[in-house]
């Protein structure tokens, strides 16, 4: 075996290693678009569900009126004012 013949070989292992390499690489990239892809489908189909749940409670409330007692509506600081007639 001369070195000219070892070096081609080598080379020639060497070129397929890289090959090997970008290709594992690059279907492992694919993978990875694909997984995001089917994340951000599921993320938008939730939202889309949410927001229809929520249309529909709208639509099913939609002219009702209903009163809170003070206890519920603890988020208002507004308070019950008496109003006296001015003459």
């Amino acid at each position: 075996m001369t070195i000219a013949e070892a070096s081609i070989t080598g080379l020639f292992r060497t070129l397929l290693i890289l090959i090997g390499a970008f290709v594992l690489l690059r279907f492992i990239g694919q993978l990875m678009n694909a997984k995001r892809n089917m994340d951000e489908e599921r993320s938008i189909n939730k939202q889309q569900r949410d927001f229809e749940n929520e249309r529909k409670a709208k639509q099913q409330n939609l002219g009702k009126t209903s009163v809170l007692s003070k206890t519920q509506n603890t988020e208002s600081t507004a308070e019950d004012v008496d109003f006296k007639e001015v003459d």
